[in-house]
C-alpha cells in the first residue's frame, strides 16, 4: 500500500507539471507552440508513469493504424491504466471523447481541452448533443483519430460489457472506419474502485478497421456487433481477461463518451 500511495503522489506531481506547461501555452495563445507540444506531452506523462509503476506495454498490430486517414478507434475498458496505455505507445496521436468531469479539474482541464480532447457533459442533453456533433465533424474535416471506449465505463469483472451505441453512429455519419483495439493486462494492475497499483505488463491488440462503406444508420446495430466481437476476438474470447440497441438520433452516444 505503500508503494501506490509513492506512485500516486508522485503521478499527482507530473500531472501538474505536464499540464502546467501546456496551460501555460493555452493561455498565452503560442497555437502552434501548443500542437506541437501536446502529442509529446501526452505521450511522454503515459510512459513516465508507467515505467514508476513498473509497467511495461507492448502493441501488436500497428500496421493497422498506418496512415494519415481518420478513424474512430474503439476499445474495451477496464482500468486507468487502458488510457495511459493507449496515449503512450499507439504510433498515432490519439484523441479522447471523455466526461465533462475531467474538464473541471484545476488546469489539467484546461490543457486537456486545448490538446483536442472533447469534453461531453452527461447531466446537460443539449450540450452533449452538440459537442457529440462537433466532435463527429472534427473527426472528418480534421482527419482525427479519436478514442472512446465503447462500454461507456470500466468493467468491474473483466468482462466484455455491452457496448453503446454511440461510436457507431458517429462513425457512420462521418463515413469514417473504426479500427477495434483489445486491451489485455491492465485490471489487474488498478481494478476500478481500487487504488491499489500493480505491476505487469499490459498488451494492446490493434485489429483490421471495418470500413462503414455503404452503411445508414439503420446498420448501426450491425456494425456494433462486428466490432465487438472483434474486440472479443483480440482479447481472445468472450470471457473473463487474462492476466498478462436503438434511437435515431446522434443523442444515442451520450451513453458511450466517457471512461471513469
Amino acid at each position: 500500500m505503500l508503494r501506490s500511495a509513492w506512485l500516486l503522489s508522485v503521478g499527482v506531481v507530473l500531472t501538474a507539471w505536464y499540464a502546467c506547461k501546456l496551460y501555460v501555452l493555452a493561455i498565452f495563445g503560442a497555437k502552434k507552440a501548443l500542437c506541437r507540444a501536446c502529442p509529446r506531452a501526452g505521450r511522454d506523462w503515459s510512459r513516465r508513469l508507467l515505467k514508476l509503476a513498473d509497467v511495461t506495454v507492448r502493441v501488436e498490430g500497428e500496421e493497422y493504424l498506418e496512415g494519415d486517414g481518420a478513424a474512430i478507434i474503439v476499445a474495451n475498458h477496464e482500468s486507468w491504466f487502458d488510457v495511459w496505455a493507449l496515449a503512450g505507445w499507439l504510433p498515432i496521436e490519439p484523441h479522447f471523447i471523455a466526461k465533462h468531469e475531467l474538464s473541471r479539474i484545476p488546469i489539467f482541464g484546461k490543457a486537456w481541452q486545448a490538446c483536442g480532447h472533447i469534453s461531453v457533459d452527461r447531466a446537460n442533453r443539449e450540450s452533449a448533443i452538440e459537442s457529440l456533433e462537433k466532435a463527429g465533424e472534427r473527426i472528418h474535416d480534421e482527419g482525427l483519430r479519436m478514442v472512446l471506449f465503447a462500454e461507456g465505463t470500466r468493467s468491474a469483472s473483466g468482462e466484455l460489457q455491452e457496448f453503446k451505441k454511440g461510436p457507431f453512429v458517429l462513425a457512420i455519419q462521418g463515413g469514417v472506419p473504426i479500427v477495434p483495439v483489445g486491451i489485455l493486462g491492465t485490471r489487474p494492475l488498478m481494478p476500478k474502485g481500487s487504488y491499489r497499483i500493480g505491476r505487469g505488463e499490459i498488451v494492446v491488440k490493434v485489429g483490421e478497421p471495418i470500413s462503414v462503406a455503404g452503411m445508414d444508420h439503420g446498420d448501426r446495430d450491425r456494425l456494433k456487433g462486428m466490432v465487438r466481437s472483434a474486440i472479443a476476438g483480440l482479447r481472445g474470447g468472450e470471457g473473463r481477461t487474462s492476466n498478462l440497441s436503438g434511437e435515431g438520433s446522434i443523442s444515442v452516444a451520450l451513453e458511450s463518451t466517457s471512461h471513469d
